[in-house]
Formats: structure tokens, sequence, C-alpha cells
């Protein structure tokens, strides 16, 4: 395409894939403690 249209779409693509990466990365990992049985059998 003449207007480039298709790389211009890629490039913005990228770029706000890699600043929700960014975001993705920074948020705190899962703390939550799994209650397991006292029983492991059940």
């Amino acid at each position: 395409m003449a207007d480039n249209f298709l790389e211009r779409h890629r490039e913005e693509y990228e770029k706000r894939k890699a600043d929700w990466l960014r975001k993705k990365k920074h948020l705190p990992a899962n703390s939550r403690k799994l209650q397991r049985p006292d029983d492991e059998a059940l």
C-alpha cells in the first residue's frame, strides 16, 4: 500500500503491547495462600 497503512498500524500495536507488558510487570504478584485441608486424601 502506498500509504504504509499496515506498517503504521503494526508499529502502533507494538507500542501499545509494550506499554501493556510494562504495566503488567509492575502489578503485585498474587499473594493469596490457598487453604489446603488437613487431610490431603480429601
